[in-house]
């Protein structure tokens, strides 16, 4: 690959990452979660750096759908019950690396926040932007 930004830690080319690369597709690849309060997840991350998924190209969405399918895969051996998916876009929304990665973290019936999804942030506090 060729593009990387400089000091990103998710461009491979950087060979920054502390962590092993558990599967590729052409335009992807994905990491293990290496945060111990959620130990069971994973992160999907396009090869070419792109700062967020506004950015992808025809050829890394074409491909998206390999590297999903592949990433849940990767997770049926733990039986999930479901999944939450969710991309950080701006720092303003969470996003801390600069760099796209769609957070893909398992879901199990039991667990202390089972039915507690991506829209509590939707929902908490009631908040609107001035027209």
């Amino acid at each position: 690959m060729t593009g990387a930004v400089p000091d990103c830690r998710f461009c491979l080319e950087n060979r920054l990452l502390v962590d092993e690369l558990i599967l590729e597709t052409e335009h992807f690849y994905m990491l293990g979660s290496i945060d111990p309060k959620v130990p069971v997840a994973g992160m999907v991350v396009p090869k070419r750096h792109s700062t967020d998924p506004f950015d992808f190209t025809g050829d890394q969405w074409r491909d998206f759908g390999n590297a999903l399918n592949a990433a849940k895969a990767h997770f049926d051996d733990k039986a999930p019950d479901g999944f939450t998916l969710g991309w950080n876009v701006g720092g303003v929304a969470g996003q801390h690396v600069f760099h796209a990665h769609l957070h893909i973290i398992p879901r199990f019936k039991g667990e202390p926040n089972e039915g507690v999804g991506i829209r509590r942030v939707l929902r908490t506090p009631s908040w609107r932007p001035q027209d």
